[in-house]
């Protein structure tokens, strides 16, 4: 048996919950990982898991096992990227999982920068505003909105963008241009709702401590790029973050509005799990994307 290859694979099940997931990870047959499993349990002497036909977990042996196991792979993988990284740079895989707007706008532009100083890292990136499964599709990190929730994530800061409010000429040509948010309830507000609910989020508008929420629902969308579209064809007033509808105000195509109100700044994180913090290719992929949106 090989046991530290056995070691990764139950600690890959018991992170997935999933034998098929964690050979697909593994890049191993389902059969080949769980007669790994099983001869690691005969080696041991003691039950790992529990098993039935939809749930796995870890026995209060396996627990133990686990938390052992993920320090002295860490450690280990930490010794083999520090000998490599004597003489190469990172090189390997990363899945990685950002939001439309973020990833559109402002990740990919700086990608090229990243591929030049590591041309031996390949990178998997999933666009969606829909949150990523980080353990259960392997990815291993994530870029996300909002306040970090996941406290089992290890998170660190990116930046924080602010909003603006905007509709395109046609629209303003055809509707008015609103004085005040007040305004609002003469005209089409587009929205935005995350993908677990249905209910759109409300245009927000902070001033000298008053604050006003506008209902939206006309039209919604669950994807940042898709109110930029939205706001785009005219179909109504929208909030989006600055930097990412800049080059459409530049072009003419958007124009800002109520600019005497804004709306409160959104924090941008990316997490990942915190057994993957000595993971060389990681490492530098978190630093290179602090340092780029740090100004």
């Amino acid at each position: 048996m090989n046991q530290l290859l056995a070691m990764r694979a139950f600690v890959r099940v018991i992170d997935t919950g999933s034998f098929s997931r964690a050979s697909d990870q593994l890049g191993l047959p389902r059969s080949t990982v769980s007669k790994l499993i099983g001869d690691l349990e005969a080696h041991l002497g003691n039950k790992l898991m529990h098993r039935t036909t939809r749930t796995i977990s870890a026995t209060a042996e396996g627990v133990e096992y686990y938390q052992q196991s993920t320090r002295i792979l860490a450690e280990l993988d930490a010794m083999d990227h520090a000998m490599r990284g004597q003489k190469r740079k990172p090189r390997g895989h990363l899945r990685i999982d950002a939001p439309a707007s973020f990833a559109t706008t402002l990740l990919i532009p700086a990608l090229p920068t990243f591929h030049r100083e590591y041309p031996d890292i390949t990178l998997a990136l999933g666009i969606s505003d829909r949150p990523a499964d980080i353990v259960g599709e392997g990815v291993d990190c994530v870029i996300r909105a909002g306040e970090v929730q996941a406290m089992s994530m290890v998170g660190r800061k990116l930046v924080d963008l602010c909003y603006g409010t905007f509709a395109s000429p046609a629209y303003l040509a055809r509707a008015g241009t609103p004085l005040a948010p007040g305004d609002l309830d003469r005209h089409v507000c587009l929205g935005y709702f995350f993908a677990a609910t249905t209910k759109p989020n409300p245009l927000v508008f902070e001033r000298a401590g008053e604050r006003l929420e506008i209902e939206s629902g006309a039209l919604s969308t669950n994807d940042g790029n898709g109110v930029l579209a939205l706001m785009l064809a005219g179909m109504g007033i929208g909030q989006h973050f600055r930097r990412m509808v800049q080059p459409a105000v530049d072009a003419g195509e958007l124009v800002p509005i109520l600019q005497d109100w804004n709306r409160p700044l959104m924090p941008f994180h990316i997490l990942y799990p915190p057994n993957r913090h000595q993971n060389a290719r990681l490492t530098v992929f978190v630093d290179w994307l602090i340092d780029t949106f740090r100004d």
